[in-house]
């Protein structure tokens, strides 16, 4: 469903113009970050400048106005030149969804906000504990609200300009408190010590006595009721942009290569069906990770049909929660395939530093270990056999629960 004036093709032929050179001067600059260690701000600030924050956002607030299948469509291109990035943007991306959904005043501020070129991050876990809660606070001291507490897998704040931070409130309630990233208080560290997907600054979040305006308090259990999906279609988003950059880098090192192994089928690689058929395989790992990341976003764009028509969304919500799961499976064994499989088709020089190939399986590897497909697969099982509901495996988070989805903004 496309949000705002002007069919979607329109709309999305609009943005990919826009947005393309900036995705190829990620690109460009990806595998030195990725061998460096560097992080890739300018980048960020450079994607937030293009107005890719605010691609979903409807015109009238300053966006492109794009539906959620066009906004994946670009997702997985800006994956492929960086898998990173979709990552970064992630915790953004369901705050965008979740201010969509919202019908108040403050909904309204944030989406003009972000349509204004605001950058939203995250930090809604902590280490050792059971509940997705923890230990932060936000009270009330002296007639001003204080927030105190310790995050970890603050997934893009190093990049943002405000980062959502899950706390408990005086009530017992959870409470998603908006702080500014550069405020007295806030100590973003990039300490996130992943084999993979190392730029996207999964570190700590520390808050000592940060104030918090009232305005910036938005209840937590007011979301899009598909968020969940969201958070796990980008990274989904990621991985088919990681099979298809191996698909690419496969076909250009095999035709780079002019030396055949003494016991190969021709006597250039390129040229060799075993090689051939290895490619072959890579492309296909690629092509489905691609059509079923567009195949969940569509099922997900009916939820918002049904919320524009003024229905109930909870079906067309447990349809956009299955298809994603689904969509897990097959990602995630194509992307960790794919990722692998390219070995198989270069000599020794393959697993070069300079190449760094590798980088391509252990970001792959690290965005599947965030949710683990286990457990998916045992949840499409159940409703598939005894129609269990796979909305109700979250639980909205209170101070003893233990149920709730610790990582979804990691």
């Amino acid at each position: 469903m496309s949000i705002g004036t002007g069919t979607a093709d329109t709309a999305l032929a609009a943005a990919r113009r826009r947005l393309e050179p900036v995705f190829e001067r990620i690109a460009a600059t990806a595998l030195e970050h990725e061998t460096s260690g560097t992080r890739p701000h300018a980048e960020t600030a450079t994607l937030a400048a293009a107005g890719f924050g605010a691609l979903r956002i409807p015109v009238a607030d300053g966006g492109a106005g794009l539906g959620v299948e066009e906004f994946f469509e670009l997702l997985v291109d800006l994956a492929a030149a960086d898998s990173n990035q979709p990552q970064i943007w992630r915790n953004h991306i369901a705050f965008v969804e979740d201010r969509l959904a919202g019908r108040t005043d403050r909904d309204g501020e944030w989406r003009r906000r972000i349509g204004a070129g605001a950058v939203i991050g995250g930090a809604w876990s902590e280490l050792g504990t059971t509940s997705i809660l923890g230990d932060t606070r936000i009270e009330r001291v002296d007639g001003r609200l204080l927030l105190n507490g310790v995050k970890y897998y603050s997934t893009g704040s190093i990049y943002a300009d405000w980062v959502g931070v899950l706390a408990l409130a005086e009530d017992g309630a959870a409470r998603l408190v908006l702080v500014d990233a550069r405020a007295d208080g806030v100590d973003l560290v990039d300490d996130w010590n992943g084999f993979g997907q190392r730029a996207t600054g999964s570190g700590t979040t520390r808050l000592r006595d940060v104030l918090v305006a009232e305005e910036h308090v938005l209840d937590f259990t007011d979301r899009f009721v598909s968020q969940e999906a969201v958070y796990q279609l980008v990274l989904l988003a990621a991985l088919a942009g990681i099979a298809r950059t191996v698909r690419d880098e496969a076909v250009q090192a095999v035709t780079a290569r002019s030396r055949s192994y003494p016991h190969g089928l021709s006597e250039r690689p390129r040229d060799d069906a075993q090689v051939q058929q290895v490619i072959g395989r890579i492309a296909a790992h690629a092509f489905v990770a691609e059509a079923a990341v567009g195949r969940a976003a569509r099922v997900l764009d009916s939820v918002w049909e049904e919320i524009g028509a003024g229905g109930e969304p909870t079906v067309a919500a447990r349809a956009a929660a299955i298809a994603v799961y689904e969509a897990q499976i097959g990602v995630t064994d194509a992307a960790l395939a794919a990722s692998t499989l390219v070995f198989d088709a270069l000599g020794s020089s393959g697993v070069g530093r300079p190449l760094a190939l590798d980088r391509h399986w252990r970001n792959a590897r690290t965005i599947t270990s965030h949710n683990p497909r286990i457990y998916k697969e045992r949840v499409i099982g159940d409703v598939r056999l005894n129609a269990a509901d796979p909305l109700s495996i979250y639980t909205v988070p209170s101070a003893d629960s233990t149920a709730a989805n610790t990582e979804a903004s990691a």
